[in-house]
């Protein structure tokens, strides 16, 4: 009997949160791999359970800066070196150095790349040129060595192949979800029966994202409620001005949960919002699972006007696009969708065609191709 491969997959988050490196996980377990999953472990950190692999959680000593980069890299490395594998996979550039490195000492291995976005172009680092460079560096050191990548949609993938001409697959975040053995009521969720329920969620609700003004576009609205189920760098400035305004009544909050738990929040939402600003190349090319989240339990979505998302709503007719991040064009369109009943209805029927092409089966596919 042949013995498994072994592939170990690594990433800087503390794993709870992260559906597509679950996702890819998963896959490649169906593909006969032995997997371990590394990732870090936080004080705030939940317990990753139910997983058909072994998993590893640094406990580093810093947990940002470049301190945290460098700690969990150099951890990473001597992991790596020290654990046999066929198959290294690194999730995004502050991962894929260790990588490099560790494949060097390593006899048949392959090194597959998961940019899950355009890493050199998020605002932290395009807000501080000589950091940029830095990372930059790093991925004109790496990216043309590694034996495959892939991305999460078609824009990104088109940058990466004019930068380093070279095949880049696409692999969208889209989601696995196969419906809840049991559904919760919105009571037993603490959200009012009454009124109409739009929801932000994901593990990346940050500043420039929409959140401001969307718990300003709410003052606009009646009988409806905002939640935000998740947790990102806004959520404290968010929960401060919800106090500040006395809207405690229409803004709720319920933190970051397992991927089933928030999907009972949004299967009883009305609909789901996504409307991340174009201040930056990676926002601006953005293509959020939380899009397909909503799409596969059946509400109409919200989103702004950038390229990847409003192709997905437009050529599926599931929903709205605002004008601009006015509160009052958002309140304009949400009221649309909540208060014209044929409309709602019509994105709701949409989202069930969409649903059936929109797969991660599907996706998979491609991912066959990319591990074959």
């Amino acid at each position: 009997m042949m013995a498994k491969k072994r592939a170990i997959v690594s990433v800087t988050n503390d794993l709870f949160t992260d559906q597509r490196v679950r996702k890819v996980c998963d896959f490649l377990v169906q593909e006969g791999y032995s997997i371990i999953l590394v990732g870090r472990k936080l004080k705030s950190s939940q317990p990753v359970t139910d997983r058909p692999y072994r998993i590893k959680r640094f406990k580093l000593w810093f947990n940002k800066g470049a301190f945290f980069y460098a700690n969990y890299n150099l951890r990473l490395f001597f992991f790596l070196i020290f654990h046999k594998g066929d198959l290294l996979l690194a999730n995004d550039l502050d991962t894929l150095y260790a990588n490099h490195w560790a494949r060097k000492f390593k006899r048949n291995c392959r090194l597959i790349y998961d940019s899950h976005e355009y890493y050199c172009g998020v605002p932290e680092l395009v807000e501080r040129p000589r950091i940029q460079k830095f990372w930059r560096n790093i991925e004109k050191r790496t990216v043309p060595k590694v034996d495959g990548m892939y991305t999460v949609n078609e824009s990104i993938a088109e940058i990466y192949r004019k930068e380093y001409h070279r095949e880049v697959f696409v692999v969208r975040n889209i989601s696995d979800f196969k419906g809840l053995p049991e559904r919760k009521t919105r009571k037993e969720l603490g959200l009012p029966s009454d009124k109409h329920i739009i929801i932000l969620q994901g593990a990346g609700i940050n500043i420039q994202r929409g959140a401001e003004e969307l718990i300003e576009a709410m003052q606009l609205i009646e009988n409806a409620i905002v939640i935000f189920v998740g947790d990102g760098d806004v959520i404290p400035q968010l929960k401060k001005e919800v106090a500040d305004k006395n809207l405690s009544d229409r803004v709720l909050f319920f933190g970051k949960r397992p991927y089933p738990e928030l999907m009972q929040f949004t299967l009883v939402s009305d609909i789901g919002v996504s409307i991340d600003k174009d201040t930056n190349i990676n926002y601006r090319f953005s293509l959020p699972n939380k899009i397909f989240d909503y799409i596969h339990a059946g509400i109409p979505v919200l989103v702004s006007d950038l390229p990847e998302v409003k192709r997905v709503v437009k050529t599926y007719d599931v929903g709205l696009v605002i004008d601009s991040h006015d509160p009052k064009e958002i309140a304009r369109k949400l009221k649309m969708i909540l208060e014209d009943e044929d409309l709602s209805e019509r994105f709701k029927k949409n989202t069930k065609i969409a649903a059936a092409t929109l797969t991660w089966a599907n996706e998979c596919k491609t991912l066959k191709d990319i591990y074959s």
